[in-house]
C-alpha cells in the first residue's frame, strides 16, 4: 500500500487486493507506485545489464511517472512525420496539467499488476503492456477531442491503433482502473462508454450496428468483464459487474451481476431467473467458474 515498505517485485499483500485500483491510486498511490517502479528498474538493470541503458532512458532518468510514461509514449508512436519530441511535449503538458489522467494511469497500472498473474512488475506494465499504453494514450487523444482539438485526436487515434493493434475512437469514454489483457484487436467505437474497474481480453468489439448514427454503441458498467473474442453491439447497457463469455455475441442489454454466454449470447440460469454472482469480476478475472451451470459439454 502507499507508504508501506515493500521488498521490489514482490506479490500484492491481502490488504492491497481488498482494495480496489482506484482506492489505492486516490490515496497517495502516485507517489508509492512510481517509487516501486524505479527501483524495479534498477533491480532490472543490475540484473540483465543489456537492459542497463534502455532502463535509464525510459525510467531511470526521469523525476516522475508522467514524465517516464510521456517520454516512452512518444518515442513508441512517433513516425517520420509525427516526431517523438512533439508527442512527448503533448503527452506531458496532458498528465501535467490533469490529475484525473494522472491518477487513471495509476489506477490502471494497479489494474494490470493485481489482476494479471503474468505481470511481474509495475515496471513490465510500464514498458511492455500493450494494452496499457494504448489505454494511456488514448485518455490523451480524449482530452484533445473534448477540447475541439480533433484533427490531432484523430492522427494520434490512427497511431495508436498502427502501433498497438488496438483501435478507439477518441470520443469514447473511459473510466480508471482498466485492464485490456492482451488487448490485440480491441475495437471501441465512437459512442461507446466503458466504466471503472473493467478488464477487456483481446479481440473485444464494442461496436455498432452499421444501420444507425448518433448514440449507437454499448456502455459498459463497472466491474464488468468481457471475455476474449467477444462482440457487442448497439446502444446496449452492460450492467454493473456482469461477465460476457469469451467469443459471445451480444445485442441486448445484460443484467447486473450476471453472465451470458453464446452466440447469440444468453443468460446463465435463464432469462427467468439468471444466475447472480456476488464478485466483480472485472477485479477477480473468473472466466469459467459458470460452465458446470450452462452446459454439459464433456470432451
Amino acid at each position: 500500500m502507499p507508504g508501506e515498505e515493500l521488498r521490489s517485485g514482490s506479490s500484492p499483500t491481502q490488504t492491497q487486493q481488498m482494495l480496489s485500483p482506484i482506492d489505492l491510486a486516490n490515496d497517495g498511490g502516485e507517489a508509492w507506485v512510481w517509487i516501486q517502479i524505479k527501483a524495479e528498474a534498477r533491480r532490472d538493470a543490475e540484473t540483465e545489464p543489456a537492459l542497463a541503458s534502455y532502463l535509464y532512458s525510459t525510467i531511470l532518468s526521469h523525476p516522475s511517472l508522467e514524465r517516464s510514461l510521456s517520454f516512452h509514449l512518444g518515442n513508441k508512436l512517433c513516425s517520420s512525420t509525427l516526431l517523438s519530441t512533439l508527442l512527448y511535449d503533448l503527452f506531458l503538458n496532458s498528465f501535467s496539467r490533469d490529475p484525473n489522467l494522472r491518477s487513471a494511469t495509476v489506477a490502471d497500472l494497479i489494474a494490470a499488476r493485481y489482476r494479471d498473474p503474468a505481470c511481474v512488475s509495475f515496471s513490465h506494465c510500464l514498458l511492455n503492456y500493450k494494452g496499457f499504453l494504448a489505454c494511456q494514450a488514448h485518455r490523451v487523444a480524449h482530452k484533445l477531442w473534448t477540447e475541439s482539438r480533433r484533427p490531432l485526436a484523430l492522427a494520434l487515434q490512427s497511431r495508436i491503433s498502427d502501433v498497438f493493434a488496438v483501435d478507439i475512437h477518441p470520443a469514447a469514454e473511459i473510466g480508471k482502473g482498466i485492464l485490456f489483457d492482451h488487448a490485440t484487436g480491441v475495437v471501441v467505437g465512437e459512442t461507446a462508454v466503458i466504466g471503472n474497474n473493467v478488464s477487456i481480453l483481446h479481440h473485444v468489439t464494442l461496436g455498432g450496428t452499421g444501420k444507425a448514427g448518433g448514440d449507437r454503441h454499448p456502455k459498459i458498467g463497472d466491474g464488468v468483464l468481457i471475455g476474449a473474442g467477444a462482440t457487442i453491439l448497439g446502444n446496449v447497457k452492460i450492467g454493473k459487474g456482469a461477465k460476457i463469455g469469451a467469443g459471445s455475441v451480444v445485442l441486448i442489454d445484460v443484467p447486473p451481476k450476471t453472465t451470458v454466454v453464446g452466440n447469440p449470447a444468453r443468460l446463465v440460469g435463464g432469462k427467468d431467473q439468471p444466475r447472480r454472482h456476488d464478485e466483480v469480476p472485472g477485479e477477480s478475472m473468473d472466466h469459467t467458474s459458470f460452465i458446470s451451470e450452462w452446459s454439459d459439454y464433456v470432451i
